[in-house]
């Protein structure tokens, strides 16, 4: 033990040969860990992002008036369906004069009508499926920049101005 201690010097010139190996081997296989390591990273990266896309904003006073506006419509209709009925037993004779007026509207602005309120409600009816939200839904995300700690890129991104497509 003592003559290899002598010729190779405490242990240091041991960890530099080491070193040297392993740097080698790096070449031919990469490092495992460091390619786990780098791998964690980018899904950790990637997943913060996606948690900042979903974070809700609180409303401000006009988005709270327009939910307000929009959940207008179905009430409404209902209520003034209800209201037909009420007025045909109130004042039958002018309500027959109002059906007759709706009798006379052309059969193709039925079917608009019908396509209009078939999708808005199915626009919605889909919406609150796919599990929207109402109001925004996200805040703007801060973009992670690609290859950060790359200095080589780091140094063309400064000679090329911050501009990442120079030739445009």
């Amino acid at each position: 033990m003592g003559l290899i201690t002598s010729v190779l010097g405490r242990g240091g010139a041991a960890a530099e040969i080491g070193a040297a190996a392993t740097g080698l081997a790096e070449v031919f296989v990469p490092n495992a860990t460091k390619s786990m390591t780098l791998e964690h990273q980018a899904v950790a990266a990637a997943l913060g992002q996606l948690g900042l896309e979903f974070q809700l904003t609180p409303l401000g006073r006009f988005d709270r008036f327009v939910n307000a506006l929009n959940r207008l419509p179905r009430p409404a209709l209902a209520l003034g369906t209800i209201g037909l009925f009420v007025y045909a037993m109130t004042d039958p004779v002018h309500f027959a004069a109002r059906m007759q007026g709706l009798a006379a509207v052309p059969e193709p602005l039925w079917w608009l009508l019908g396509a209009v309120v078939s999708f808005y409600f199915g626009a919605r009816e889909l919406f609150y499926q796919r599990g929207g939200r109402i109001g925004p839904i996200a805040t703007p995300a801060p973009v992670a920049t690609p290859g950060a700690d790359n200095p080589a890129l780091a140094e063309w991104r400064a000679a090329s101005g911050g501009n990442d497509f120079p030739l445009r």
